[in-house]
């Protein structure tokens, strides 16, 4: 069996499991609900723990009631490998983390080759953070589940939503998108260019967003439209930056939660 280890454990989070755990429940326990409601979407950030896991948790904290619904989660994050075009999967069967082996949805991963934008790149997952920081918060907040992962490099949000249309499904599906926001502006520019980043989002407005509103715009334009095509709304849950978790604030990252509603919510 194909496994795909973790690479960033002891850097981005902790490595010791009980440890990692801990963190992951206190951050989740800080985390507030404005208004209940079931997502079917969540915007998170990928950066380390100490950085952007509070606003991560504020994403996650939504799925808390929902988490014996959830059978597989969609993973599409940022492909910080230069140079891929498409959508990256993997040949691995399984991820794992300090908290655990998570399965591969293969015969998810298998069907979604047939999209000419779609291939496999062992090389990009093995060194990539995107998807993997976002599995333990998964594994606190579902237990048991499977996922879909994927690197999205150089694709327009067509071809995004193209891929997650089939793999839309009902209840038992969650939609992650793994993304930071702006890079490395003073805080107060920062603050303006994410709060503009947050209101195209929420507006499910993705041809507002530029190049450098977002490490991981290409999968966000992709979520936006295939939003716009089943009625969800969307919310800002939190919207922060390194500058206000633990970073100075000459040169910022942004990061910011948004949870995808159905209608009704």
């Amino acid at each position: 069996m194909k496994v795909r280890p973790p690479a960033v454990a002891g850097r981005f989070y902790p490595a010791d499991p009980d440890r990692l755990r801990e963190q992951v429940v206190e951050l989740l326990a800080a985390a507030s609900i404005a208004v209940p409601g079931r997502p079917k979407a969540l915007i998170v950030p990928h950066a380390g723990y100490v950085y952007s896991g509070p606003i991560a948790a504020s994403g996650y904290a939504w799925m808390v009631p929902w988490s014996d619904q959830v059978e597989r989660v969609v993973l599409l994050g940022t492909c910080h490998t230069p140079g891929v075009s498409g959508l990256a999967s993997t040949s691995a069967e399984e991820f794992l983390t300090p908290l655990g082996h998570v399965p591969v949805d293969r015969a998810a991963v298998e069907e979604s080759l047939r999209f000419s934008q779609v291939h496999l790149d062992d090389e990009a997952h093995d060194r990539d953070h995107a998807l993997e920081v976002q599995l333990p918060f998964l594994q606190v907040v579902l237990g048991s589940f499977a996922i879909v992962p994927f690197l999205v490099g150089r694709a327009d949000a067509k071809t995004v939503a193209e891929i997650l249309e089939p793999l839309w499904d009902g209840d038992r599906t969650l939609i992650v998108v793994s993304s930071d926001l702006s890079h490395q502006h003073p805080y107060e520019e920062a603050r303006r260019l994410d709060q503009a980043t947050a209101e195209a989002i929420e507006q499910l407005h993705g041809e507002a967003l530029g190049p450098r509103s977002a490490c991981g715009r290409n999968a966000i334009v992709g979520l936006l439209h295939i939003a716009r095509r089943h009625g969800l709304n969307c919310r800002t849950v939190d919207l922060r930056s390194s500058g206000d978790t633990a970073g100075p604030r000459q040169g910022v990252v942004g990061y910011g939660s948004w949870v995808f509603l159905p209608p009704a919510d």
